[in-house]
């Protein structure tokens, strides 16, 4: 994954980018640290403190000369050695932070100069050596990853914590759809697909079911029943119809012995076929049924009438308003449940997490697709969005303010840093000292 990083474009990397209307970030809130700002200043102290000491001794033997005798020079040859040292040693680390005493000395103040080249090298150190799928799917193989995810989910409340949460993750994006808009969009995609969806086909499904299941009877025997009670309360009505319409010359007695004769025979008639199962009327009522069931599925011009009624029937103003008004319904109706902790669709949302967690834990054919999805779903990730998190790395150090960095990274590494200005002080003298000494042995 060397050269040019994936994703450098990428939709990705646009969100993970950070922008830059800013020309740097401050730092301290993010690294200041009092405890190793004072371990800075002391390892400061210590290690300038050993410095003057050597420079003092070198002075004292200066001064004293060598009539004091043999030892001056071997002390004074340490004491010069052990400030060559801490010298170098306190360029060397000063160099790394900022130019030594001001002075513009070439290769110095090398973490201010090459902060941004740092911070690229940095993000491809970290994509090639740790966003890789091998290094991803190696560590992956020693966690048990349904386990983990089985027993955070099973945590006491979890679930119903969980399930707030999916609550107000819809609340919020529901707020984001404007109903203006939604709801033509979800009118016109019910009525194209109603358009589309042939009626002839489902009403001859919807029959065959009720034909299948016996119920064309039970209806048959329903609305019999009620056309009987129909005329029962009616009959006054239909008594005074048929007065109206008999000659003026036929006595009342007359028509009420026929009235009443032919409304007994026909409410006989109902109550015969509401009781008899096996009645002609029956029999013929279910053999054109299915005829017209068949005729549904066959006959065109049986088919083209139903999708004429369908037609007729959503352009009516009432279908329309109907159609249009189904998101607001639908979308206030899962705010509500929501919204409320004890509803259905909280209840449901939260036992479905409960049931996952169990099955993650105790479920042997679940746990090892998890596990071994889990792998591919890493190595994919890694291998998608490493480029991306690298310019993430990069650009993030880019957009930090040069000098406060050098400050910061220097509070955090500089108190290691200064014990080599120590271990200069006494490794340069112990070294001076054993060059003078094998200098006067050897003269």
């Amino acid at each position: 994954m060397t050269g040019e990083r994936w994703g450098a474009g990428g939709p990705f990397s646009r969100l993970l980018r950070v922008p830059a209307p800013r020309p740097s970030t401050s730092l301290t809130a993010s690294l200041d640290d009092p405890q190793r700002a004072r371990d800075l200043a002391r390892m400061k102290r210590l290690a300038t403190g050993l410095f003057v000491f050597a420079a003092a001794v070198f002075l004292a033997c200066v001064l004293l000369g060598s009539d004091a005798g043999a030892w001056v020079g071997y002390i004074r040859a340490t004491a010069e050695a052990s400030m060559v040292g801490a010298l170098a040693d306190w360029f060397a680390v000063t160099a790394l932070f900022r130019h030594p005493l001001g002075l513009p000395i070439p290769h110095t103040a090398i973490i201010p100069r090459k902060k941004d080249q740092i911070g690229a090298s940095l993000g491809t150190f970290v994509q090639e050596n740790f966003l890789t799928r091998a290094v991803v799917e190696e560590k992956l193989t020693t966690i048990d990853v349904p386990g983990r995810l089985g027993g955070f989910l099973a945590a006491p409340g979890r679930a119903e914590r969980l399930a707030g949460d999916a609550s107000t993750l819809l609340t919020a994006l529901t707020e984001l759809l404007r109903d203006e808009d939604v709801e033509p969009a979800v009118a016109a995609i019910v009525d194209r697909k109603l358009h589309e969806t042939p009626a002839a086909p489902v009403l001859a499904r919807v029959l065959e079911l009720v034909v299948e299941g016996d119920r064309h009877q039970e209806v048959l025997s329903a609305a019999l029943h009620l056309l009987a009670r129909f005329l029962e309360e009616n009959r006054l009505v239909f008594r005074a119809q048929l007065g109206d319409a008999s000659p003026a010359w036929v006595p009342d007695w007359v028509d009420d012995r026929v009235f009443d004769r032919v409304f007994a025979g026909l409410q006989g008639f109902l109550d015969e076929v509401g009781a008899d199962a096996r009645h002609e009327l029956r029999r013929s009522y279910d053999a054109r049924l299915r005829t017209y069931v068949h005729a549904l599925r066959t006959d065109p011009d049986t088919a083209g009438r139903i999708e004429e009624l369908k037609k007729e029937l959503l352009e009516h103003p009432a279908v329309r308003t109907w159609s249009g008004s189904l998101w607001s319904n639908a979308k206030n109706a899962v705010l509500t449940a929501a919204a409320d902790p004890g509803s259905e669709l909280r209840t449901r949302i939260a036992g479905m997490i409960a049931q996952l967690a169990r099955s993650m834990q105790n479920d042997p054919t679940l746990r090892e697709l998890v596990q071994r999805h889990s792998h591919t779903v890493a190595g994919y990730l890694v291998e998608r969005f490493s480029g991306d998190l690298a310019d993430l790395v990069s650009s993030t150090v880019a957009r930090w303010d040069t000098e406060e960095t050098s400050q910061r990274i220097e509070l955090q590494v500089g108190r290691d840093l200064q014990w080599i200005r120590v271990n200069g002080t006494v490794v340069g003298g112990l070294a001076g000292l054993v060059i003078y000494t094998v200098a006067q042995l050897l003269g």
